[in-house]
């Protein structure tokens, strides 16, 4: 393998970005990325800890989940989950952190890149408020940098294109499981746990 070492070799092989590109980043939100945000239910939240090492996270609830708080602030709920909290910990230690919202059927993105803290209560958690369910905690990220990103990767995956969907022969939830968690498990009783049920205990701890 050939590695790139220097800005200058990544420069020379892929170029600079034209001056319209670098225009698009801008330093608050915009009336469209409201409107963006309010239309999203679903982004992936990227995190490092103090030694650089990263973490990508997926948050999805109802459209418009993510609270723009004022031009320059949003919230991101965080709802019942593994535990495992590895974002959260390394939001501890490492605040800087990149959003990347997505809004089904648009092969547009846009991204939030900024600084974030863990909260644990805040007047807007009533908004964030789903099937009686009020968050324990949200992210809140003071936004450095947002812009539109163009629709190259979804159109070249085809991901909204039912045709390109192929599951076909991976393992389930319920065998993964099996073999990575619960081993002693019997395998009907995971399939029953991440059957239909499973969508009724989104909220629940």
């Amino acid at each position: 393998m050939e590695s790139i070492s220097t800005v200058e070799q990544l420069e020379q092989l892929i170029g600079l970005p034209l001056d319209r590109v670098r225009r698009k980043v801008r330093t608050s939100l915009s009336d469209f990325d409201r409107q963006w945000l309010a239309a999203s239910p679903f982004c992936v939240i990227s995190t490092a800890d103090a030694q650089g090492r990263v973490d990508a996270s997926p948050k999805g609830d109802p459209a418009g989940f993510i609270e723009v708080l004022d031009d320059s602030t949003i919230a991101i709920p965080e709802r019942p989950g593994n535990k495992l909290a590895f974002g959260f910990r390394n939001i501890l230690e490492n605040p800087n952190v990149g959003i990347l919202s997505v809004v089904p059927g648009r092969t547009d993105t846009l991204r939030i890149n900024g600084t974030a803290r863990v909260v644990s209560d805040a007047d807007f958690f009533e908004k964030m408020t789903v099937k009686g369910h009020r968050p324990r905690a949200a992210v809140v990220v003071s936004v450095e940098e947002v812009f539109t990103h163009c629709g190259k990767a979804f159109m070249r995956s085809g991901l909204w294109e039912p045709a390109t969907w192929d599951s076909e022969g991976l393992p389930s939830i319920a065998m993964l499981s099996k073999t990575y968690v619960q081993p002693e498990a019997p395998l009907e009783d995971l399939e029953t746990y991440y059957g239909p049920g499973y969508a009724e205990r989104l909220y629940r701890e």
